[in-house]
Order: C-alpha cells, then sequence, then structure tokens
C-alpha cells in the first residue's frame, strides 16, 4: 500500500501544482481560461526545447505530461524524434503525429458534448 501511495503521490503533486498555479493566474488576473491555455502550451513548448521540462516529467510522470504543459512537451518531443527519424519533414509532421490521438479525443468529446449539453454564457 505504501508502495502505491509513494508512487501516485508525486503525480498528484505535480499535476496539482500545475492546476493550482494556472487557477490562480485565471483569478488574479484579466485572462481568461483560453488565454492560459495557450500560455500554458507555450511554456510546455519552451520549457520542453530547452530541457528544462523533461526533469519535472521524470517526476511527475502522467501529472506532469497530461495537463496542456504536456500538450507542449509532446509536441515537442514528437517533432524531435520525427525530425531524427525523416529529416527536415519531420519539423511538419513530428508534432501532429505525437499528439493526434489527444486532438481527436479532444474533438470527439467536444462534439459530443455540445450536443447534450446547453451553453451558459458568463455574466
Amino acid at each position: 500500500m505504501f508502495d502505491i501511495v509513494m508512487e501516485y503521490l508525486p503525480v498528484f503533486i505535480t499535476g496539482g501544482v500545475l492546476c493550482l498555479i494556472a487557477q490562480i493566474i485565471i483569478d488574479n488576473t484579466k485572462l481568461v481560461s483560453g488565454q492560459v491555455l495557450v500560455i500554458y502550451i507555450t511554456l510546455g513548448v519552451i520549457l520542453t526545447a530547452l530541457g528544462l521540462y523533461e526533469p519535472i516529467v521524470k517526476f511527475g510522470k502522467a501529472g506532469a505530461t497530461v495537463p496542456l504543459m504536456g500538450f507542449g512537451y509532446s509536441l515537442v518531443k514528437g517533432t524531435i524524434s520525427a525530425v531524427h527519424q525523416s529529416g527536415f519533414l519531420g519539423i511538419f509532421t513530428g508534432g501532429l503525429i505525437a499528439t493526434s490521438a489527444g486532438i481527436c479525443a479532444a474533438v470527439v468529446f467536444g462534439f459530443i458534448f455540445a450536443l447534450i449539453s446547453r451553453a451558459k454564457t458568463k455574466m
């Protein structure tokens, strides 16, 4: 039991801290969630390109790769891998290949929930 807790605790802490930071930004600035989404993805790309996000991924595992920064991380990792395999063409294909399942799931589930729910505007 202790081993399981020690395995999942870093995942929970990493994901929780990333979400907490995003929520603090949303609550204390005029940025809306879409802007924070773009900032997080871009920050994930930049930190991965600089080699700073890999230690966070090694510590937090899914807690670091599932949130939005993880999407940026996957884009960069996919691009780097594709460049090594395909050369220059990998710049254009790698990120999309690495993230295509997540993009497809987001579109499908977004469509399903759009059909079954009612949109409400914030006031």
